[in-house]
């Protein structure tokens, strides 16, 4: 212990015992005279002094002995910080480990194999370690004279027209001070026209994505149309300098404008000192004596700025690159993984809509609601769940199809469907359709709209996001309502359901009953939504010759002893 703590402990503690037998002396008196008029009182009074010093004394050693302890404790926590899980390479091999599992369950083998081969590239990268800059912008910025002069030597065609890199060329760069390869890569130029144009600037753009540092190259100020690919670049991440070259082309005030000019526009995005001019081929000079003279390049800023930033920054910058590589493969594997899971759940979705229907053609149930009333659709939830991994049974199937078919009659979409399929079927089939065949084409319609819904609560892990069921619900009957949609789904019911009905063997009487029944499941729906109809009833064209359609079939729904067609109207 230091010895002003010791004499402060010395002098505490003599002065406690001072005043302890103070207090004892006194208590002693204070104690007999109170016993006198109450033995328990004076026993009572006696504990709580006793815990008081006791009290004291604890404090006492606190303050001297565990205090200063905890303080110490505190400095050393702040002068080593706790070592956390910070290494991104780390983190890139665990992602990569990640990916290669979520490959193997893609069924697509050359999907399969082309992201094995990425996982590959990028686990070299990884153990590796070189340096990957990339030259990027229009093709007639100069970005190929450039690679040339900072190599030293002519390694493309310079002063050809734009379009000629047709593909990313690497070459291999050495920096005094650094232990790893740096590799400079041209892409083809940006903003080429033409389909092949096209074509090299999405390999440009992937290139650049993949690059460690990135040159773009100007010539001039900063286009809007060049702008958005460098933002986006930075976004993700990329670390930019932006190379004003041709400078021997500008007289000396109208470079340092349109230096002044990018700054302002990539401020926020690019620092100042990462806006370099150069001139990587300079124009020949014509001399007094009618002789050419090739100036040397200037491109020492360009290098100086380069060498600072990858000694400074190389190996963050490296680190950050395969990071971001490995994301976006994990991103993209997954991408391939939801569309062939959706591509199947699809497919489950289309085949039990028809089961669907042709139970409900089978055995008609007016009465009913017609989504609830397809038993299938539990099946088809366990199957849907299934291709998601999600392995649930068939009463939790029920439960599920049971809670959304009470969203759907809530928000009136069930009425809404059976308006729209049968104004589409009349239109389709030019006459009234019976109520069999109305039923059993809205039956496949809703299993579609609830088979939709449930491939999105399975894609999010089982849950219906932040706006609940009702928006997932809603969604989905405005994308399956479109025009050209129920168009295609009118004529593959047609087929598949109404013409196997045999609907022209009906009588009268039997059309007529049907046609009630309809109307009965349709007035007993809306007695039995007590929740507002949120979803406007669907209509295939909003024109006048629709609303003559539609107040005829009123006028035929009152008067269904004698059935006629809408043919004649409908040509008139």
């Amino acid at each position: 212990m230091r010895l002003p703590r010791l004499i402060a402990f010395a002098a505490g503690l003599f002065a406690i015992l001072g005043a302890s037998i103070w207090l004892i002396d006194s208590l002693q008196r204070l104690l007999w005279q109170v016993s006198l008029y109450s033995p328990l009182l004076s026993q009572v009074l006696l504990l709580l002094i006793i815990a008081l010093l006791a009290s004291l004394v604890a404090a006492l050693i606190y303050y001297l002995f565990i205090l200063p302890r905890r303080a110490e404790q505190r400095k050393q926590r702040r002068r080593h910080p706790p070592q956390l899980p910070t290494d991104k390479k780390e983190v890139a091999g665990e992602t990569l480990k990640a990916v290669r599992q979520q490959v193997a369950q893609i069924q697509d083998e050359v999907a399969r194999r082309e992201l094995l081969l990425r996982s590959r590239q990028i686990e070299q990268s990884l153990s590796r370690g070189d340096i990957q800059v990339v030259v990027f912008g229009t093709g007639s910025a100069g970005k190929t004279s450039l690679v040339n002069a900072v190599i030293g030597q002519v390694v493309g065609k310079v002063g050809a027209t734009m379009g000629t890199t047709e593909a990313g060329q690497t070459y291999v760069l050495q920096l005094k001070g650094m232990n790893r390869d740096i590799h400079i890569i041209d892409t083809p130029g940006i903003l080429e026209a033409g389909v092949a144009g096209t074509e090299r600037e999405q390999l440009a753009r992937k290139l650049a994505t993949e690059a460690d540092l990135l040159l773009f190259v100007l010539d001039n100020d900063l286009r809007r149309s060049e702008y958005d690919p460098l933002a986006a670049l930075t976004e993700i991440g990329k670390r930019s300098l932006i190379i004003l070259n041709k400078t021997d082309l500008y007289l000396d005030e109208d470079r340092e404008a349109i230096l002044a000019r990018l700054r302002q526009r990539l401020r926020g995005l690019v620092a100042p000192t990462d806006i370099i001019a150069v001139s990587a081929n300079p124009q020949p000079v014509q001399l007094e004596d009618g002789s050419l003279w090739q100036p040397e390049p200037e491109i020492m800023p360009l290098l100086q700025r380069m060498a600072e930033v990858l000694r400074a920054e190389g190996e963050y910058l490296v680190a950050d690159n395969i990071l971001l590589q490995s994301q976006r493969l994990a991103d993209e594997t997954r991408a391939v993984i939801d569309r062939e899971r959706r591509c199947q759940a699809d497919q489950i979705v289309n085949r039990f809509q028809w089961i669907g229907a042709g139970v409900i053609a089978a055995t008609p149930l007016p009465l009913v609601d017609l989504l609830g009333a397809a038993a299938v659709n539990a099946q088809m939830v366990v199957e849907i769940g299934r291709v998601y991994g999600c392995e649930i049974d068939l009463e939790r199937g029920r439960e599920l199809a049971l809670s959304l078919s009470k969203t759907m009659a809530g928000l009136g979409i069930i009425k809404g469907a059976i308006a729209l399929i049968t104004t589409a079927l009349e239109l389709s089939l030019g006459g009234i359709i019976v109520g069999r065949a109305i039923q059993a084409v809205a039956a496949a319609y809703l299993t579609r709209i609830a088979g939709k819904s449930f491939i999105e609560y399975f894609r999010q892990d089982q849950d219906w996001g932040d706006g609940g069921i009702t928006e997932v619900v809603q969604r989905q009957f405005q994308l399956n309502r479109k025009d050209e949609f129920i168009k295609a789904f009118i004529q593959e019911a047609i087929t598949r359901v109404v013409k196997p009905l045999h609907l022209e063997e009906l009588t009268a009487q039997q059309a007529a009953q049907e046609k009630a029944e309809l109307a009965n499941l349709q007035q007993t729906l809306s007695n039995s939504s007590s929740i507002p109809l949120e979803v406007p009833l669907p209509s295939l064209a909003q024109s006048k010759k629709e609303a003559e359609l539609i107040e005829l079939e009123t006028a035929i729904e009152n008067d269904w002893e004698h059935p006629r067609t809408f043919t004649d109207d409908w040509e008139d």
